[in-house]
Parts: C-alpha cells; structure tokens; sequence
C-alpha cells in the first residue's frame, strides 16, 4: 500500500513541476508538512520562489516527539548505542540535506533521486513540496 501512495504522490508532485502546461508560482516562502509515517515522524520544507522559480528549499524531519532529527538521531540517551542504527539514521539525516539541496539547484523534482536508504524521507520530502506548491500557485 505504501509503494501505491508513494507513486501517487510522485505522479501528482511532478505535474506540479512539469505539468501538462506550465504552473506559475506566486513569489513567496511557503511550507508544507508531509503526514506522519508508521513511526509518528513526519517531514516539513521551507521552499523560496523568486521570479515565479525555486530560489531555496529547506527541509527538515521531526520525531514523533518533536524533536529535530539531526546529529543526534539514532543516539540513546545520547549515546551510540548501536553503531549501525546510529549510521543508518545519520545517513537519512545527510540525504534530507541532499534532497532540499538538488531541489533548490535544479527546481524540478525529476531531478531529485532517492537515497538508498532514505526512502521515507525522500517520501515525506516530495509531499511536503508537493503541498507547499499548492499555495504558491497563482
């Protein structure tokens, strides 16, 4: 079921970007947040249009708590605990950064691939620009 929702979610954010006919963005900053995933996480952007194009995109992932995966994602209490969850966890951190920063470069989400790995994310990434779009067009 998830493998259907996220094609869906594909199909329809890249008609944003590539669409039968040329959307037109309103100049503005405009956020999205994507649904929680089975573990309660979800994922926002920030995306900056100028000149009716993607002049900056930032994204971020939150825990089911609230907290900013970050540098200490994948640690327990602080600590690394287990190495490979650690690095598994540190890896999704490094590909929301991947993914804001082609989609800032590049303005077309085509264009941004999928991290072995960091598939959730880049899930949660391509919906919260989907959504953040959707108020930005004119």
């Amino acid at each position: 079921m998830r493998k259907k929702y996220f094609w869906v979610l594909l199909t329809a954010a890249l008609g944003l970007s590539a669409g039968c006919g040329k959307r037109v963005y309103e100049d503005g900053v405009y956020t999205g947040r994507s649904g929680a995933d089975s573990d309660g996480a979800w994922g926002e952007v920030t995306v900056t249009i100028a000149e009716g194009r993607v002049s900056d995109c930032r994204f971020v992932t939150y825990q089911k708590d609230g907290a900013v995966k970050g540098g200490d994602y994948g640690k327990v209490n602080g600590e690394i605990s287990n190495r490979d969850y650690y690095n598994k966890a540190q890896l999704a951190v490094r590909a929301m950064d991947e993914y804001a920063r082609r989609y800032s470069e590049t303005g077309d989400l085509r264009k941004v691939d999928a991290v072995s790995g960091a598939t959730i994310a880049f899930n949660q990434f391509i919906e919260a620009v989907e959504y953040a779009l959707g108020k930005a067009v004119k």
